[in-house]
């Protein structure tokens, strides 16, 4: 009788990627999933560590397991990830019920572990070793993790899906718990991704996402060539059946010009860039340690517009950040209202345990005026956004149909025709009625009204008519 499995996601498209990658390692080893911890022998939590409310949810959910666990002593509870990477012991000392803590460099292991487990062999930790703890080589080893099995039914849709194309980061930001937790920066070969691709493309995949913490620093060396981003990019655009190619998140500094080459000259390739700023102070952006100025930042954009100017450029900002005062605050204001990105993400800065900025600088910034920046930030973005959508109406664009809209899901709807959701070249999100058959296809829609987050419009039926925009 098959095993069954319940596993929840929390974080970036990375943890994503990497609950798929161990859901298809348990499927072979004899693993069923099912859609509820109460149905499940085996719970698996896949973790994030870049903010205290995603770890705050997951010992949350773990304390509610606490009397499944006594109830049922042979249910395994398990914790993956980021946070398992950080926290490690104190996990087992927090909720001491869990049987199972693997960090991210060790997510091949967890068949193994699991049957450990059930053998009786009790508690199981595996991590990666602490930046510190021995030579590079031996730390890149104990993060290395790569496995080429894939799962379509946990992608975001079966016709788009994630490759890691890198993993770690040597940036160090002061904020940021990834280059502890995810290790050093490691590029993959690009034969093992270009193999990837392809095989993703041959199940009827039409659009990849290329992942790393800071993707456009890929670059890997083998026989005495050095492969960066943009010749990976002109590799993967050769392979037939993939019809869209994107990169996230990329680092302001290593935006260089061959890749915005790339970007306009590889009609797969699109021509959406994800670029965060964090701070349009440079005061700020020096505490942060993020490693250029805002008039680095501002030169970098004037190159984008300038060599692809139909591109869409997205950022992420942090308000609240230690002794970041209204001058500075104003500072990131002037930026957003300059640049007219697409969207962007705001997040309220909070301190992380082992990260520098902790070590560094108080966490000075009341509650109360991190929230009321937050808001007021995003306003902003929300104006431009709308601003840059509403010409949009009128012109027609070419979306990939992602499937039902979250209105029809919600709405429980079944039928034949139905709201349909996808997205343009530039990840815009389009909401059109259309039918079932035409999830996973590319179509051609006319825009008819838009707001800041979301264009509607109406397939269309004849290709005659207005240009189609790369937007």
């Amino acid at each position: 009788m098959a095993k069954q499995l319940y596993i929840e996601t929390v974080g970036c498209q990375m943890n994503m990627l990497d609950s798929e990658l161990v859901v298809a390692s348990l499927r072979k080893a004899g693993y069923e999933v099912v859609d509820a911890p109460a149905k499940a022998d085996t719970i698996l939590f896949n973790t994030c560590s870049v903010r205290q409310h995603a770890e705050d949810k997951i010992y949350s959910a773990l304390g509610r397991l606490k009397h499944a666990k006594t109830k049922n002593p042979h249910k395994i509870i398990g914790v993956l990830g980021c946070m398992a990477q950080k926290d490690q012991k104190l996990i087992f000392q927090r909720a001491p019920y869990v049987d199972l803590i693997v960090g991210p460099g060790q997510l091949h292991q967890i068949p193994e572990l699991l049957d450990k487990i059930a053998a009786g062999a009790g508690r199981q930790l595996e991590v990666s070793l602490d930046r510190k703890a021995g030579s590079r080589a031996e730390i890149e080893q104990s993060f290395e993790s790569y496995d080429p099995l894939r799962d379509p039914a946990m992608r975001p849709t079966p016709f788009q899906a994630f490759v890691r194309i890198m993993i770690g980061c040597d940036k160090f930001c002061t904020y940021c718990i990834v280059p502890s937790v995810r290790g050093p920066e490691q590029s993959r070969p690009a034969a093992h991704i270009v193999a990837e691709a392809r095989q993703l493309a041959d199940e009827g995949c039409r659009e990849i996402t290329l992942l790393g913490q800071t993707v456009n620093s890929y670059k890997h060396t083998a026989d005495g060539r050095t492969t960066r981003l943009s010749d990976l990019l002109a590799q993967l655009h050769e392979i037939e059946g993939l019809a869209r190619l994107k990169f996230v998140t990329n680092y302001p500094k290593d935006m260089t010009d061959d890749l915005l080459e790339a970007v306009r000259d590889l009609p797969k390739v699109s021509p959406y860039l994800h670029v965060p700023a964090q701070s349009g102070s440079n005061r700020i952006l020096q505490r942060m340690k993020r490693g250029y100025t805002v008039e680095q930042y501002r030169e970098m954009l004037s190159r984008i517009r300038e060599m692809v100017p139909d591109s869409s450029v997205t950022s992420d900002f942090i308000v609240g950040f230690c002794g970041e005062t209204d001058e500075d605050f104003a500072l990131s204001i002037d930026l957003v209202r300059a640049s007219r990105f697409k969207n962007s993400f705001i997040f309220k800065y909070s301190e992380r345990p082992g990260t520098k900025s902790v070590q560094l600088y108080p966490d000075d910034v009341p509650e109360e005026v991190k929230r009321r920046r937050n808001n007021e930030l995003l306003a902003i973005q929300n104006v431009i956004s709308e601003e840059d959508n509403l010409p949009l109406v009128g012109r027609q664009v070419q979306v990939l149909v992602e499937g039902p809209s979250k209105a029809a899901q919600r709405h429980d709807d079944d039928g034949p025709v139905v709201q349909l959701v996808g997205r343009t070249h530039c990840d815009r999100i389009v909401v059109f009625e259309g039918n079932r058959r035409q999830i996973g296809q590319l179509l051609d829609v006319t825009i008819f009204d838009a707001n800041a987050f979301t264009l509607f419009g109406s397939v269309v039926t004849q290709h005659v008519g207005p240009e189609v925009y790369r937007l």
